[in-house]
């Protein structure tokens, strides 16, 4: 009866976090990142997961010019503040979630892990394109690098942390499904008489 409260709270955490982050998630990519690819015929950095070299980076920005340019910074960029933090905070919850589902509590932890290091490279992602609108038109290669790794980085921990959320759904659901067949079984074996 104990883990009824706590599933139930991490279900609401799930819920609250989750619409949260698909909302801004959303409006990012519907307004601000749209907009800023209209704007510069080019895809944003935070829609290249595969990371971007110093001509592109140099491409991007100038194709946006300086409105383009002070537009991500202060409608992208506050947006992608609040999103990576609402991200891992779901991701958390539901590994938190599955735990109490008994899915395999060393999965459980390296999921949790893989959330907030995306997390945090997001955050870095973040830095180094303020950086890069703030520095322009003299963008510092190693800047440029540095958020690229940061990118491709955050995209792989963010892809690993949500097949393990997948991962763990499915155990959960195959151990439950199992759980309630056995008895069906056991009983079906005792009573059938040929």
């Amino acid at each position: 009866m104990r883990m009824v409260i706590p599933t139930k709270q991490y279900g609401r955490q799930v819920a609250l976090f989750g619409l949260a982050a698909v909302g801004i998630y959303l409006l990012m990519i519907f307004v601000t990142l749209a907009h800023i690819e209209t704007l510069s015929g080019l895809r944003p950095f935070d829609m290249r997961p595969g990371g971007y070299s110093v001509e592109q980076a140099n491409s991007l920005l100038s194709a946006l010019g300086s409105s383009g340019r002070r537009y991500y910074l202060m409608r992208q960029i506050p947006l992608d503040l609040a999103y990576p933090a609402l991200m891992a905070l779901t991701l958390v919850s539901l590994f938190k979630w599955l735990r109490l589902k008994d899915v395999n509590h060393r999965l459980v932890q390296i999921g949790i892990w893989f959330s907030i290091w995306a997390a945090l490279t997001d955050y870095l992602e973040n830095i180094g394109i303020c950086f890069m609108i703030l520095s322009w038109p003299e963008i510092s290669a190693n800047i440029v690098l540095a958020a690229s790794v940061a990118s491709i980085v955050k995209s792989g921990f963010t892809t690993a942390a949500v097949l393990i959320v997948l991962l763990g759904v499915g155990f959960s659901a195959f151990k439950k499904i199992r759980l309630r067949s056995e008895p069906l079984c056991r009983y079906g074996r005792g009573t059938y008489d040929p």
